[in-house]
């Protein structure tokens, strides 16, 4: 049995464990309360009272659980998978447990800021202890209560499906009936895990605990919400990046518009705030129009004329996690076209050296030949299907925000300082995300709309059209690389040359494969300022350079004569063997683990099929994905048949999810590399809907995607990012072997690319 020294978080545990009537409340510092829902549950007789404590598994008197999912939920089902985990070590069967979303509280959740955030593929990773925590310790307690009960060795209670037992005497009791004793024992220090091989819950499919309501149309996302009395707004932002607000010129006329209360210049930050990491914000100076409907807001936009003036150049200190930075935003209105030729200049000379391994510069001097690509990606905007939105309504001392956001710990201090109000009388709902990928992680939109509650004096719902959402950031850098190999006389590749750069960030991650499998390499990046806002976007600068390096390497293994997956794994057995360097970030066998399984799976071998295939494999949020891609060419555009997954990502704690989460990061993956493109001529962005932002659409999505984990009993990794960025590498390989031309440029079908 695997046991956990839980002795550093006794204290905290302890703080927050409440015994009250016949109820057992055992409190891990991650859950809070609100109303029961008991969708799904068969029909049974609830506890006359749940008790509504911040922080807690509840347990009634008749053995139904109750179980809060502390991380907001915006598709990862994480609301049905981390109560899966309590139950599991809880021991207690699934049909009697009843899940809620935990509400925001940050004083009851270990974690800081980072709490109940959702993002960067860490949160089943972050929770796992805590939850197994959870559960084994309410389980622990009613052995200990049932022993005393029986009078027998607490090491001879066993427990299954919520019942308690004891064979030597042929007791039984189920929870409920113990519930009031074990109420009076103190919290233990330690407590034992099950073995993998044990679990019951864990690795089982479980269907997603909303989605009757979902599909009824009964869950809440942050657009649906209302309240008495309540007005609606809408942004006005500048018509470009590098432009602030000037002046309202026509502010008297549009506010004599029918069902129009007010409109107003709003300041999102105080002059001298000194802003946070994700206090990202492409306009902090914008007007706000307020009415009574949505439709006179809508109306009262079109007739609104407002003076824009170009910002100043600027420095600023941001704190990124207590860490000060430089940030620097340029004057200027900058274009996708300047970018360009700024990033191909600066990869022509020499940059900031981040990594070198021997000689590398010996290694190309003495090449027999040397193979260069230059890999191109565009901005991407993040389109969340629910554009940004919130709920506010401040008073004199209380601000309630409810709203979709993937941080909530990350936004409250900035809606303290703004405000003027204590973060204790800041309260947060947070409410399904119709879609996040990072760019919820920026919601300077709840600032908004507690600044204009505020001055309206009247609870408000701010909600950005889906033109305020794809113009206003926060987008995806645009970035750029090249890649060099030195090949000998005998045709091996004696080095690895890398420059990469991009705006406003690098990309470049160069303690990543292929570093540590060649003696000689050298890894060089930029970046270039910008007053463009961008941020993260899923798997960040992953997304990219997988993509460069999974090209680059199926290049190379043509050019030396190898297949593509033998030399990837002759690499990776280099890497494990003789590792060069101390600062390899990945693990070589596992990396090779995802390759063999999906070439086993996808019977890669198979030389019959006459299939153009492309395989690309990488590794990012502590977990490895590789993928096989089979394509045609139909009619000059390509038809994607099917791809085959394999991911490594430790114990799997709910396939059917986890199937879905690789499926949705493979067709979103595809549908980037295909047709994503942003672009901007004088600051002002191109595309403003869906008419002209390319999405990808059903019938261009793959035909079968197959999806397999390697089994083992990690503890688990990261899953939402993983699949995402090897995508776009199998993609343009399998687009190479159907069409004979490399594509080096995102996205792949813009003119000229693929087929012109």
């Amino acid at each position: 049995m695997k046991e956990s020294n839980n002795k550093l978080d006794r204290r905290s545990f302890l703080k927050t464990s409440t015994l009250t009537g016949a109820s057992l409340l055992i409190g891990f510092n991650w859950l809070t309360s609100c109303k029961s829902d008991t969708n799904g549950l068969k029909k049974i007789e609830l506890p006359e009272e749940w008790y509504d404590f911040n922080s807690y598994l509840k347990i009634g008197d008749n053995g139904i659980v109750t179980i809060f999912s502390p991380n907001p939920e915006f598709g990862q089902n994480v609301l049905t998978s981390m109560p899966m985990i309590v139950a599991e070590e809880l021991d207690i069967d699934w049909k009697n447990v009843i899940v809620e979303q935990a509400p925001y509280n940050q004083n009851k959740y270990p974690g800081g800021a980072f709490g109940q955030f959702t993002g960067g593929s860490r949160g089943i990773m972050m929770k796992w202890k805590p939850l197994r925590t959870a559960g084994a310790t309410a389980k622990h307690m009613l052995k200990e209560a049932a022993a005393q009960e029986w009078q027998v060795p607490v090491e001879e209670i066993n427990t299954e499906l919520g019942v308690l037992y004891h064979e030597k005497s042929k007791k039984t009791a189920p929870y409920g009936d113990m519930v009031t004793v074990a109420s009076k024992l103190p919290v233990p220090e330690d407590v034992k895990f099950k073995e993998a091989n044990q679990f019951n819950i864990i690795g089982k499919s479980k269907k997603n605990v909303e989605a009757k309501n979902i599909v009824t149309g009964k869950t809440k996302f942050g657009i649906d919400n209302y309240a008495k009395g309540m007005l609606y707004a809408m942004p006005v932002f500048p018509s470009a990046f590098g432009l602030t607000l000037d002046k309202i010129a026509n502010r008297e006329e549009v506010n004599s518009m029918p069902g129009i209360v007010d409109v107003l210049p709003i300041s999102t930050y105080m002059k001298d705030f000194k802003r946070a990491y994700f206090d990202t914000n492409a306009f902090p100076e914008f007007i706000a129009v307020v009415g009574k409907s949505t439709w006179a807001v809508m109306n009262a936009k079109k007739k609104l004329k407002a003076l824009w003036k170009p910002i100043k150049d600027k420095t600023a200190q941001i704190d990124r996690f207590g860490r000060d930075i430089t940030v620097h935003t340029p004057a200027g209105l900058e274009d996708t076209e300047s970018h360009n030729n700024q990033m191909q200049s600066l990869l022509n000379g020499k940059l900031k050296v981040v990594r070198r391994d021997g000689n590398p510069e010996k290694a190309f001097q003495e090449a027999n030949r040397i193979i260069e690509r230059h890999y191109k990606a565009p901005y991407l905007a993040h389109n969340c299907m629910e554009p940004m939105n919130t709920f506010a309504h401040v008073t004199d001392d209380k601000i309630k925000i409810v709203g979709p956001l993937q941080a909530p710990g990350l936004i409250k201090p900035t809606l303290s300082s703004r405000l003027g109000i204590s973060e204790e009388n800041i309260e947060i709902e947070m409410s399904r995300m119709g879609g996040g990928f990072g760019r919820r992680a920026y919601s300077s939109y709840m600032v908004e709309a507690a600044l204009i509650s505020q001055q309206v004096n009247a609870p408000v719902k701010l909600m950005y059209s889906r033109e305020d959402d794809m113009q206003n950031g926060v987008y995806r850098p645009t970035y750029q690389a090249i890649y060099r190999a030195a090949i000998d006389s005998d045709n091996n590749v004696t080095a690895i040359h890398i420059k990469a750069g991009g705006v406003p960030e690098s990309p470049l991650f160069a303690n990543r494969f292929p570093a540590g499998s060649f003696d000689n390499y050298l890894a060089e990046e930029f970046s270039i300022d910008s007053n463009i806002t961008t941020g993260a976007f899923r798997a960040p600068r992953s997304n990219f350079m997988a993509g460069a390096e999974q090209s680059f390497i199926d290049e190379l293994s043509q050019e030396i004569g190898k297949d593509p997956i033998e030399y990837r794994l002759e690499l990776l057995q280099k890497a494990k063997e003789s590792p060069v360097g101390e600062s390899n970030d990945y693990d070589a066998d596992r990396y090779a683990g995802v390759l063999k399984l999906v070439r086993e799976k996808s019977n890669w071998n198979n030389t019959e099929a006459n299939l153009n295939r492309g395989v690309s494999v990488y590794f990012c949020h502590n977990s490895y994905a590789a993928h096989v891609l089979d394509l045609r060419i139909v009619n000059g555009e390509p038809v994607v048949d099917k791809v085959t997954c394999a991911i490594d990502c430790g114990i799997v704690i709910n396939p059917d999810a986890a199937v879905n989460m690789a499926e949705g990061g493979i067709v979103d993956g595809i549908g980037n590399a295909l047709y994503g493109e942003m672009t901007f001529i004088d600051g002002v962005p191109q595309k403003s809907n869906f008419h002209q932002y390319r999405m990808i659409r059903m019938p261009e999505a793959p035909k079968e995607i197959e999806v397999h984990f390697v089994e083992n009993n990690i503890d688990p990794t990261g899953l939402g990012e993983p699949p995402f960025p090897p995508i776009f590498g199998a993609l343009a390989n399998a687009i190479y072997k159907a069409t004979g031309k490399r594509v080096y440029e995102q996205p792949f079908l813009k003119e000229g690319n693929l087929l012109g």
